[in-house]
């Protein structure tokens, strides 16, 4: 039975929302200020990973609150605290361990506040549930950048109080903790997020993220056997993805988006170094080579995609049509996989 809440509950969420917002746009006004004030370059790309997950991340937040219904303002206790936080990060007395350290609670209190959302969506039903789906992603990454933070500050705290850096295998550790994360949560981010109200943007990040994922345990990996697990499912999801994208969106965009061209040139690209992986032993020095290859491809055409193509799709097409537009991807993925499965 669905538990229908009051008019000032809702509002409640409304207002959780909007506090999630607001944090996320601190903390991308914190990443900046690192980056400017860090002269360290593997910890640099790590904050530049984590400010453009974050910046993606803001436009999913924007779009659930529309999707939600609700333009709420957040609560005046949780304004003054964000206040309270800007001002100490702008503190010169505070170290950079210690601004990164009160960086990493934020992220702390934002996937709190996602699950917690979450779990109030369950409570309500099927509407705030669909509305707020595009959470899981962004839940999913703050938890992850938590674990990249707990290494960041494990080399900066260690360099402050010796002046030496830490053994490197920090990151080893980090990569290998996103790795057991993704495991544990990816399949639920996926599973949670199938309802029948998606948009096409919606199905395209599960399939950017599952990708990602699986090309960091094809990485992370030095067991042969498990690497061609690994690389058969990715192989088979850049295909059928890369097909049912060229079959059902970028006929739609191309009168929008002046650069579908590159999409398909970059699909092209892909296809090909994934028939040459299809020949390489996975132990070799070149098949890793070629992954490195197909992740920086699939990096820079899911960027392009969710940076450049979602604003089209939200601009030029009815939720209506971008549900559409889901369903009909969704479909033609489903044949691709029985007329595949069908060969074997």
């Amino acid at each position: 039975m669905v538990t229908t809440l009051t008019d000032a509950k809702r509002e409640a969420i409304g207002q959780k929302l909007a506090t999630m917002k607001t944090i996320q746009e601190l903390l991308i006004e914190n990443e900046q200020m690192f980056l400017r004030d860090c002269n360290l370059s593997e910890i640099r790309q790590q904050f530049q990973e984590m400010l453009d997950d974050d910046h993606k991340n803001l436009g999913i937040i924007d779009t659930v609150i529309t999707q939600y219904g609700i333009q709420s303002q957040p609560k005046e206790q949780a304004t003054k605290m964000i206040n309270l936080a800007k001002e100490m990060m702008n503190k010169s007395d505070l170290s950079f361990y210690e601004k990164v350290a009160q960086h990493e609670l934020l992220k702390h209190g934002q996937v709190m506040s996602g699950l917690l959302v979450h779990k109030v969506a369950q409570v309500v039903g099927a509407d705030v549930e669909a509305a707020i789906t595009p959470l899981n992603t962004v839940n999913f990454e703050n938890r992850a950048h938590q674990e990249k933070l707990k290494g960041i500050l494990e080399y900066l705290g260690t360099q402050e109080l010796t002046g030496q850096a830490p053994d490197q295998s920090i990151w080893g550790r980090v990569q290998d903790a996103i790795a057991a994360l993704s495991g544990v949560m990816g399949s639920a981010v996926i599973q949670s997020s199938d309802q029948s109200a998606q948009n096409i943007q919606d199905v395209l990040r599960m399939d950017h993220q599952k990708a990602k994922t699986l090309i960091t345990e094809i990485e992370n990996c030095n067991d042969a056997q498990k690497i061609q697990e690994y690389f058969g499912q990715l192989y088979q999801d850049l295909s059928i993805h890369s097909e049912a994208e060229e079959q059902i969106l970028y006929p739609q965009i191309r009168s929008f988006y002046e650069d579908t061209q590159n999409l398909y040139n970059e699909q092209a690209e892909l296809k090909l170094v994934l028939e040459e992986l299809k020949s390489l032993s996975p132990t070799s020095a070149l098949f890793k080579d070629k992954i490195k290859q197909v992740k920086d491809i699939v990096n820079h055409h899911t960027r392009e995609e969710e940076n450049g193509v979602f604003v089209v799709i939200r601009r030029h097409f009815s939720t209506r049509e971008q549900e559409q537009l889901a369903t009909q991807f969704k479909e033609t993925k489903k044949q691709l996989q029985t007329r595949i499965a069908s060969q074997t």
